[in-house]
């Protein structure tokens, strides 16, 4: 292309923003196969990634029309540079595109947050005869726990020696899963190390959960085919199951074995109930995914059902971001870029395309909207099977999707109110405030908590709350050290100098530079530190030694009798407290924010202190005492803190520790 191609994209764009010489002989160069295309800003920030039959053809489109004040001419207007991917194929330029997506974070696509860690139930692999010795321990009557499955709840990456069902949509539809395995065939869900040392049935033999056995009152042949009959039904095997235990009764009773028998019927009337109580099950359907959206108010809610083997497991809501700000465009180049477009089609494919890439899907899925014949062929070219997408069901999936939708829609009710409420509450606390940021959306507060146990496994805490939300990912806790223990005063330092003295640098070196400073370089907006005028005082030093602005950093100081509702607001720039009243909006952020941050630091430093308590903390560095004696002196004395407080005497107490050794362990400790 020559300088007559990047004049065209001039007078085609001459109405619009105007784009570097540079960046239109770029475009103006691209080739017409398939790729993604990101845009960036000036601050070198993601606009947005696409992906293009014909690059050439889509991004020339974006430069080539007026798109006045609409979105994507917003978008448009800040694009300073732009950056290409060829690939082969349609379908490895939508999983390239979703991949991006999810790890760049556009500012103008629609994003799910990737939260793919399903729950599953696990059984465990039975040790077959000819496998090798059995494993050391066994129960009572000389079994290894390791002759018969086991099962759990599981998450995480899975061992193809072992079998999995799911995936799960929740916790505890696997729960009420493993519940049913307990119920109708009896499997063992306890320990290894428990079942090894069994000498009697434990209390869910008694009550006719699990067939025992670790003591033997099961052989290993029953027990297996238990696994494999209850393998069968999660498989949606359930009429033949039925089937089968019936025979297996008959064939019992006529050898006059009555008691075996019974067992058998008793199993057959569990299942029956089961049964008949799961009254969403359709054995022709054996694993589906019912998908259902709902936009209303610039929010969007896609419902996710699951199907696997024949029985309906629940269902999880997902809610994008970004769906308002998203361009309204169909990713197809035979579609026109202003087209008028569902936003539900967007969404929906938007999450197919990056709910799927690396989890397992089902071959069946029940759509409330149409879906693009490119996206599935791209899913079944991922996934190795034919991907087919139902939009207008008949019999059980028209109810499967009815019931999806309903709860989509209440879902997205839900979160309207629960964000209208939200945004009252930070507009209510700028005002209160007199915060700048005329962005509410982009009001970004910091809180800051400390947390102990008197003085041991001190940790900090810093929780984010922007777009009217808390924004988990972006928490942080903080290990402190090398303080006197118990002095909340230095670990706030500790924690504030550690939080922002790269920001004020960063900053610093800006101001000197004459260039504005990066989005992730970005103080918060308010700085919420959990105590009166001690830690507001803390914290006012280190900003003046950080050379930051004072009017950001808010103390919540709790008032009379620490009663909630009467908190005030202290600040370290010298105004006066403010009471905002118990029934203020502004004051129930404000509780909201240090609640959380209190939570977050207290579950952190819990945690911690668990950790040192079970590994034997300073214990370990201890000359002469190794795992035996460390395990000792925890089991005597409940934990190092146990240890720390008893007396060189009762600490020699203990079977194997010599005077010597215990003065040593004493000295240590204090």
């Amino acid at each position: 292309m020559g300088d007559s191609d990047a004049k065209r994209l001039t007078i085609g764009a001459m109405t619009a923003p105007v784009h570097s010489e540079e960046l239109l002989r770029q475009v103006a160069a691209l080739p017409t196969l398939p790729g993604v295309y990101r845009y960036f800003d000036a601050q070198d920030q993601v606009l947005y990634v696409g992906k293009a039959i014909s690059l050439k053809k889509r991004v020339t489109s974006y430069f080539q029309k007026n798109h006045g004040g609409t979105r994507i001419g917003h978008m448009v207007s800040k694009i300073v540079r732009l950056e290409t991917t060829v690939v082969r194929s349609e379908a490895e330029a939508l999983l390239l595109e979703n991949n991006l997506i999810k790890t760049l974070n556009p500012k103008y696509n629609i994003l799910f947050r990737d939260d793919k860690s399903y729950p599953y139930l696990k059984m465990t692999a039975a040790l077959q005869p000819g496998d090798g010795p059995l494993p050391v321990g066994a129960g009572r009557a000389g079994s290894s726990a390791q002759q018969f499955s086991r099962v759990a709840y599981y998450r995480g990456g899975v061992e193809k020696k072992h079998h999995y069902f799911g995936p799960y949509p929740s916790a505890w539809a696997v729960k009420e899963a493993i519940l049913l395995m307990q119920k109708v065939f009896r499997l063992r869900t306890c320990e290894d190390s428990i079942f090894s040392n069994r000498t009697r049935p434990c209390l869910l033999y008694q009550i006719k959960r699990c067939s025992g056995p670790c003591v033997g009152h099961i052989s290993a042949d029953d027990y297996a085919q238990d696994v494999l009959d209850a393998q069968k039904f999660l498989r949606g095997d359930a009429q033949e199951v039925m089937r089968s235990l019936e025979t297996r009764m008959m064939a019992h009773a006529e050898r006059l074995e009555f008691e075996q028998a019974a067992e058998l019927r008793n199993q057959v009337a569990a299942l029956s109930n089961v049964l008949h109580q799961q009254s969403v099950d359709n054995v022709s359907d054996r694993d589906v995914d019912i998908l259902a959206v709902k936009v209303q108010g610039g929010k969007a809610c896609v419902n996710l059902a699951m199907v696997r083997g024949g029985r309906h497991l629940g269902d999880r809501p997902y809610f994008p971001v970004h769906v308002e700000d998203a361009a309204v465009l169909l990713e197809d180049d035979d579609v026109p870029l202003d087209a008028t477009t569902a936003v539900e089609v967007q969404v929906l494919e938007a999450f197919l395309a990056q709910h799927y890439i690396g989890v397992p899907m089902p071959s069946v899925l029940v759509v409330s909207h149409p879906v693009g014949k490119g996206l599935l062929s791209a899913l079944s070219e991922q996934h190795g099977f034919k991907v087919t997408a139902v939009h207008q069901p008949r019999e059980q999936r028209r109810a499967w999707l009815d019931m999806a939708q309903t709860n989509a829609a209440l879902q997205l009710a839900r979160l309207l109110a629960e964000e209208g409420s939200q945004q009252a509450r930070t507009r209510a606390l700028a005002e209160a405030l007199d915060l700048t940021n005329e962005d509410l959306d982009a009001l970004r507060i910091e809180c800051f908590d400390i947390s102990h146990t008197a003085g041991e496994a001190t940790q900090g805490s810093c929780v984010v709350f922007v777009h009217h939300a808390m924004q988990n990912a972006q928490y942080r806790r903080y290990n402190i050290s090398d303080i006197t223990p118990g002095d909340d005063y230095a670990a706030m330092r500790q924690v504030l100098t550690r939080r922002y003295s790269k920001t004020a640098e960063a900053l610093a070196q800006a101001k000197h530079a004459g260039v504005a400073p990066s989005g992730s370089d970005r103080l918060p907006d308010l700085v919420l530190v959990d105590g009166g005028k001690g830690q507001v005082s803390m914290a006012r030093e280190v900003f003046e030694s950080l050379g930051l602005d004072l009017s950001l950093i808010v103390g919540v100081e709790k008032g009379e009798g620490r009663k909630v509702g009467l908190e005030e607001l202290v600040f370290a720039d010298g105004r006066d407290k403010v009471y905002l009243g118990a029934d203020s909006a502004a004051l129930m952020l404000v509780a909201q924010i240090r609640d959380e941050a209190h939570r977050f630091a207290i579950t952190g430093m819990r945690a911690q202190r668990a950790r040192v308590r079970l590994s034997g903390g300073k214990l370990e560095e201890i000359p002469g005492i190794g795992p035996k004696r460390r395990a000792k002196l925890l089991q005597r004395f409940g934990g190092v803190r146990g240890v720390a407080m008893a007396s060189a005497k009762d600490i020699a107490s203990v079977e194997g520790i010599s005077p010597e050794l215990a003065e040593e362990i004493y000295r240590a400790l204090h």
